[in-house]
């Protein structure tokens, strides 16, 4: 491959993860996103490898190549991923998520209807429920006392969103206005992406 197209490619897909993380932090209504950037963001490609990480919290970027591999198996077990498709997760044993508050959105590219790539985020939200505010439960035996765990869900189907997701988040966290806004903010970086 020619070496100056592959830096000009290189600097464009880094252009558009970073410009995923400005939008993340520009919408997000927590301060602990929008202030403190727990997130991440990164172009992957059609496999789940990572291309291109947005200037954020790095902790996060090591877990989305687990992260995008089972995603892709859930997808392949369903039939695949569709354009308009929003899927998000959080499960560390279902979805190979870190832990709870940290919580994936995940949206695929489609470029002349074929499969390109994903636009990914990562945001650790303010609760997502269980026995303590913050849902970060030291004490706590089990995981069910940590809070909401989402396996991977279709958040939108071909562009058209899940309601029941939405009113099972809200339903269950402490400060859905803040939960809710953040993710809305995740979802308009992937639209993006």
């Amino acid at each position: 491959m020619n070496p100056f197209l592959l830096e000009i490619v290189k600097n464009a897909l880094e252009t558009i993860a970073d410009e995923l993380a400005l939008i993340v932090m520009r919408t997000a209504y927590s301060s602990i996103v929008r202030d403190a950037m727990d997130f991440s963001t990164a172009i992957c490609d059609r496999e789940g490898s990572t291309l291109a990480q947005g200037l954020t919290t790095p902790l996060h970027l090591g877990s989305f190549f687990a992260a995008m591999q089972n995603l892709l198996a859930v997808t392949a077990r369903s039939g695949g991923a569709k354009a308009g498709d929003i899927y998000i997760f959080n499960d560390p044993y279902l979805a190979a998520g870190q832990h709870l508050p940290d919580i994936y959105i995940v949206k695929p590219i489609f470029i002349g209807g074929e499969l390109e790539g994903w636009a990914t985020t990562v945001a650790h939200h303010n609760d997502v429920g269980g026995i303590v505010p913050g849902s970060n439960a030291i004490g706590s035996p089990e995981i069910y006392q940590e809070g909401l765990r989402l396996p991977v869900l279709k958040l939108a189907d071909a562009g058209r969103e899940n309601g029941a997701i939405w009113e099972l988040i809200a339903a269950n966290v402490r400060v859905p206005d803040k939960v809710i806004g953040d993710l809305r903010a995740q979802i308009a970086a992937c639209h993006v992406g």
